[in-house]
């Protein structure tokens, strides 16, 4: 009897644990089951001003997409990009990470097809050249860690297909264009998360008679960044952080995955005395980790206006808005 209270006891003891232990576990349960089946694939459009242009200028609608991470048979997401062209924008701006498949150029290509036939500027990225691997998910909590690539995509494949459709690749080239009356002068580099940029090809000056005078990059690495406001551009365009991807409420992006600072994970910023920053976080996830948390896949609208003065490029808390919609 004795033996029978002290287990009753016991159990009644660790009943509370037990209950603790499955509500937890019942909780991560569901919360992998949001971010895997229903967040990742919850996709939206934001809408956001920056008063970049030179005074005078009209302003230019710009949809700036990255981070694809294409997967042949991502039917939703397909259909979903296809749908910005309803937006008409003046120009589409592709900060890369399109594919994540060696068969996955088609399904890109027929995505964007109706976009693919306005003005555009691409860069390409790291999943652009080499396929995704799995990886120790802690090892994105480092600055510094030996990068682990796949095999060799078909990235000529995909620059063949913008190119003769009439996107213009920016990596390491200068480049001015005229769309919707603004004159853009505009530059790139390669992937600075492989360290494949080489800054010193497109150094110097923008044409200071642009309108507006727009840098592009993958990953948004501060050296890069510097390089890009002391040569006196107004905007650079990133992408690579997928906005962090797993995020916790009222704290925001655990991670990066790059030199960037968490305050500007995505969305604008200020970078410099009078360059402003905009990063996407991206459409897409790679196939080893399907999940986005607290983090929605994106593209933006950027509506770019004139600054109020000349020097007078306004940073993130001043001259830009914010709003958010959801494209279906």
């Amino acid at each position: 009897m004795l033996d029978a209270a002290a287990r009753a006891r016991r159990s009644a003891a660790e009943a509370p644990v037990r209950s603790a232990a499955l509500a937890t576990a019942g909780a991560a349960a569901l919360g992998i089951g949001y971010a895997t089946l229903i967040e990742r694939n919850a996709f939206t459009l934001r809408e956001t001003s920056m008063a970049v242009l030179e005074p005078g200028s009209s302003p230019l609608r710009v949809l700036h997409i990255s981070d694809l991470h294409m997967m042949p048979g991502q039917r939703m997401k397909q259909n979903w990009l296809r749908e910005l062209d309803r937006l008409e924008p003046d120009l589409v701006v592709n900060t890369g990470d399109n594919l994540s498949h060696m068969r996955s150029v088609p399904a890109v290509v027929q995505a964007l097809g109706p976009l693919l036939a306005r003005p555009g500027l691409f860069v390409f990225g790291s999943n652009d050249y080499f396929a995704p691997k799995p990886k120790n998910p802690l090892l994105y909590f480092k600055k510094e860690h030996k990068r682990v690539l796949g095999e060799s995509l078909p990235w000529r494949d995909l620059r063949a297909a913008f190119t003769e459709r009439g996107w213009h690749d920016v990596t390491h080239v200068r480049r001015e264009l005229e769309v919707a009356g603004v004159r853009i002068a505009s530059a790139g580099v390669d992937d600075p998360h492989l360290k494949r940029d080489r800054y010193d090809t497109i150094a110097g000056q923008p044409n200071p008679l642009a309108d507006l005078r727009l840098g592009i990059t993958h990953s948004p690495e501060p050296r890069v960044l510097d390089r890009f406001a002391e040569d006196g551009y107004d905007l650079v365009l990133a992408g690579h952080t997928h906005g962090g991807q797993l995020c916790l409420p009222f704290y925001g992006a655990l991670v990066t995955n790059c030199q960037l600072d968490r305050s500007r994970v995505k969305g604008p910023s200020k970078w410099g005395a009078h360059t402003q920053l905009h990063v996407s976080a991206g459409i897409g996830t790679s196939p080893w980790a399907p999940a986005r948390f607290c983090c929605r896949p994106e593209a933006t609208l950027l509506t770019l206006t004139p600054a109020p003065r000349k020097g007078g490029k306004t940073g993130s808390d001043e001259g830009v808005s914010r709003s958010e919609a959801v494209v279906r």
